[in-house]
């Protein structure tokens, strides 16, 4: 058995008994997540997804494993922006607590088969074109520099984003109060609740988080012979989101700056892509840079609120 296989199996194995584990145990209907279930929960995660580095390591050498931590960690930060677009979205449908682990974890299972949908397509694209890295390194420039220079008022708005009008469009819904159930039958018709249009919701709304995700993890792993530790590091990441949303729930509107510290790396990132035929940096030098700008950013953002001291997001 060559090294690609067994690492394949493991990490299948892995993932598997996660999910049973996670199904099982921790999403159970009427289910409130504490703070302290949440930070158990995403050291859980972020420590299989380093188990699972060492195991790379072991197997395939430094280089891959490095590759491996840095998309990861990457996948990671860039995640944490999503998670407030969730928190808005949440809040915007009136999704009660008791409800939030099941709509998550459905919305999650559909980012990672959206994830490998894209990460196989982006594998063929710069498999057979060679200059699309170019074109996903200017993709990255632009939107991080889009992202840094945005105001505070460039608020996500779930009433007018395509994930919401498309739903509404094609999707028999209604407002009845779903009490934990994602579909209700009335006079004969099937319906979908607000729990369901969540689920959607998240899904669609990670098609446009992965337009970002996926370029920026070709800079970090360029060969797309490498499949196994681009798919690796975003579903570990994507499968973190959960237990990560509880923990930054009440202190979301707290990290005023993570937003441009993400925006310095995607700067990076792209600009690395389009000088990498003169210039190579190794790829260490990318996990630095990922751990400075995000932890630097945080940090900042703890110390420098600009927009005072914000109410936290109640229980």
């Amino acid at each position: 058995m060559n090294n690609s296989l067994l690492i394949y199996i493991v990490f299948g194995a892995v993932v598997l008994l996660a999910l049973v584990f996670d199904l099982g145990l921790l999403s159970k209907k009427n289910t409130v997540i504490t703070l302290k279930n949440a930070i158990v929960q995403t050291v859980f995660w972020v420590a299989l997804a380093f188990a699972f580095g060492a195991f790379v390591w072991f197997e395939n050498g430094a280089n891959d494993a490095l590759q491996y931590l840095s998309a990861y960690l990457l996948e990671w930060s860039l995640s944490i922006d999503n998670i407030f677009v969730f928190i808005i979205i949440f809040s915007f449908f009136g999704v009660k607590n008791q409800d939030y682990s099941r709509v998550l974890l459905l919305g999650i299972l559909m980012a990672i088969v959206f994830r490998i949908l894209f990460i196989a397509v982006g594998s063929g694209l710069v498999a057979r074109f060679e200059w699309i890295m170019y074109i996903f390194g200017m993709f990255l420039v632009y939107t991080g520099v889009k992202m840094f220079s945005s105001s505070d008022e460039e608020e996500f708005n779930p009433e007018e984003s395509f994930a919401f009008k498309m739903m509404k469009r094609f999707m028999p819904t209604t407002n009845a109060e779903p009490n934990g159930r994602f579909i209700i039958k009335k006079n004969n018709k099937i319906l979908f609740t607000k729990l369901s249009m969540v689920v959607v919701m998240l899904g669609l709304i990670d098609i446009v988080f992965a337009i970002d995700s996926i370029p920026a993890v070709f800079s970090i792993i360029p060969d797309p012979n490498k499949k196994l530790l681009i798919y690796s590091s975003n579903i570990f990441a994507v499968l973190g989101l959960r237990s990560l949303f509880f923990l930054l729930r009440g202190a979301a509107s707290r990290f005023d700056f993570l937003q441009q510290g993400i925006a310095i790396v995607l700067v990076f990132i792209g600009v690395k892509m389009l000088v990498v035929q003169w210039i190579h940096l190794p790829v260490w030098v990318s996990l630095l840079m990922i751990v400075f700008c995000i932890s630097g950013s945080i940090f900042y953002s703890i110390h420098h609120n600009r927009k005072g001291v914000p109410a936290d997001v109640k229980e």
